[in-house]
């Protein structure tokens, strides 16, 4: 019965564990700085633009594939890198990860085109998406139950790291050097992982040796590109673009077919009979819902900064800091393992997911047009974001078996990438509509605060678009919060749910390939 139980997610407790390894810390601090490169590299190159076009005559065409190629290709990999994993090895795939990463790194650093650029940033889209999915798995190797929600939070943390600063990393370094430095510190990053995975990190697989899922990973690549790149697309050329809607429909129509094989094949890639396990279902849709809230607060608060109060790219990125480190350091202070203690995961969630939306609405409400309610709102979001992200991550991994680990690491990479998609093109699409319909008459029909400016020649005008672009980021910060704070009750009822049921799922739902519930050997 243990054996069901700890395949199932169950506690390993009644029976003793591997002996800890004394390098473990370190191996956590190596794969941390590889994922801060990894996530640095979804926004750094924001900043480069106009660098980028007069160095390498890139068109708009040619700055917007730069960027979403990354993103694009390490998106739809996910899933794909993290059976991978499972199936030929964590320790192999991360090296293999930190080396495509920094090939792919040295090539955009020669890069002498756009096109020679934009296959590198693909190149290291394949690299960090093996680096999301084995980095996470590899902690749930190295760390027992008591160390593993600290563990997971320290590296949760520096993903909320990455995305925050990395505006301001770029703009520090393109104040200083070329366009190339972007991609030049990733080499030392890549070079020191390689040799302390290599020395210090223990090989561990699925003992199964199930067949690959070609099929399946084809599925899930076209699903998920499609639908990111609908996502991505959206803001530029509008949700109800063809482009944007065959990008969509592509998408959802591959995942749909995607979850039927997998229903169906004797060796899916995912197991759709995880979504029968409550615990599994709950950590997912809170982890959408806090990833939906994070991305869609970022997008939004970037904007008010920026075109509300006028501040510059780094400074606004300065001034947008507090929220990342109050995530990271309440993680390395190990509180969220107390507080698991003293709540049970549930109310951790829905505590964390509560105090992710209110501080959403103090920015909403009393951070118009000061900084110190928008300062107060981040710290109050931090809380909640340290508090949610590591704790879901923890829930998710917890309810697949051990030996299927690279692919929870691949399921919760995709919510994130998902989520935190779905939040800029729920938020945004609330803010535009928002924003038309307050414009006043004589910027009627403006897309955006530049040409709804461009429209009216008085200070009066010009004042009431910018209130009107105020008004709808208050609007849609409101619905963020709305949403995520339902998402947290949700979560909570789902989960509290499971724990009253053996196994948080029907018992056919534990999966054979997990063996006795031990550590996954070589």
């Amino acid at each position: 019965m243990t054996d069901a139980v700890t395949a199932a997610g169950g506690t390993q407790a009644d029976r003793p564990g591997p002996a800890r390894d004394p390098a473990r810390w370190a191996v956590l601090g190596v794969i941390c700085l590889a994922v801060l490169t990894v996530v640095l590299d979804n926004t750094v190159l924001n900043v480069a633009i106009p660098s980028l076009t007069t160095e390498l005559g890139a068109s708009t065409a040619d700055t917007q594939w730069m960027i979403n190629a990354y993103s694009l290709v390490q998106s739809g990999l996910l899933l794909t890198a993290g059976n991978a994993a499972d199936r030929y090895g964590r320790k192999k795939m991360l090296v293999a990860g930190l080396a495509l990463f920094g090939l792919g790194s040295l090539c955009a650093v020669l890069a002498g085109s756009p096109g020679q650029l934009i296959a590198a940033r693909a190149g290291m889209g394949v690299g960090g998406a093996l680096l999301v999915t084995t980095t996470l798995a590899v902690v749930m190797q190295l760390f027992d139950d008591e160390e593993r929600p600290k563990a997971i939070g320290i590296w949760g943390s520096v993903n909320s790291l990455g995305f925050a600063i990395g505006p301001l990393i770029g703009g520090l370094l393109l104040d200083h050097f070329w366009w190339g430095s972007l991609f030049l510190v990733n080499l030392p990053v890549a070079l020191i992982g390689l040799v302390a995975v290599v020395k210090l990190v223990p090989e561990s697989r699925n003992p199964s040796g199930e067949r690959p899922d070609l099929l399946g990973a084809l599925l899930s690549m076209i699903g998920m590109v499609g639908v990111v790149f609908a996502i991505i697309s959206g803001p530029v050329h509008g949700w109800l673009s063809g482009r944007v809607l065959v990008s969509a429909a592509i998408g959802l129509v591959g995942l749909a077919v995607f979850a039927l094989w997998e229903l169906h094949v004797p060796y899916p890639m995912l197991d759709m009979h995880f979504f029968r396990n409550r615990r599994f279902v709950g950590a997912v849709a809170g982890g959408i819902l806090v990833s939906f809230g994070m991305g869609g607060s970022l997008f939004l608060l970037t904007q008010h900064l920026q075109l509300v109060l006028g501040y510059g790219p780094m400074e606004a990125g300065l001034r947008m800091s507090p929220l990342a480190l109050s995530i990271v350091a309440l993680n390395l202070v190990g509180v969220v393992p107390r507080v698991i203690t003293r709540l049970g995961t549930p109310r951790t969630i829905v505590s964390g997911m509560t105090l992710l939306a209110v501080g959403l609405a103090v920015i909403a409400t009393l951070g118009g047009s000061d900084y110190t309610w928008i300062l107060v709102g981040m710290l109050v979001m931090g809380c909640g974001i340290a508090v949610a992200m590591p704790t879901m991550a923890n829930a998710i991994m917890s309810a697949i078996p051990p030996a299927r680990a690279g692919v929870g690491a691949g399921v919760n990479g995709t919510l994130m990438e998902f989520g935190q998609g779905l939040g800029v093109a729920v938020l945004g699409a609330v803010l535009n509509a928002r924003f038309a319909a307050l414009l006043p008459l004589a910027a009627a029909g403006a897309a955006s605060l530049p040409a709804a400016l461009a429209t009216v020649h008085t200070a009066g005008g010009r004042a009431a678009v910018v209130d009107a672009f105020a008004h709808g980021i208050h609007t849609s910060q409101l619905v963020g919060a709305a949403a995520v704070l339902a998402g947290g009750v949700v979560a909570a009822l789902l989960l509290s749910k499971a724990e009253r049921t053996p196994d948080g799922a029907p018992a056919d739902t534990a999966d054979p390939a997990a063996g006795t519930g031990g550590p996954v050997g070589a």
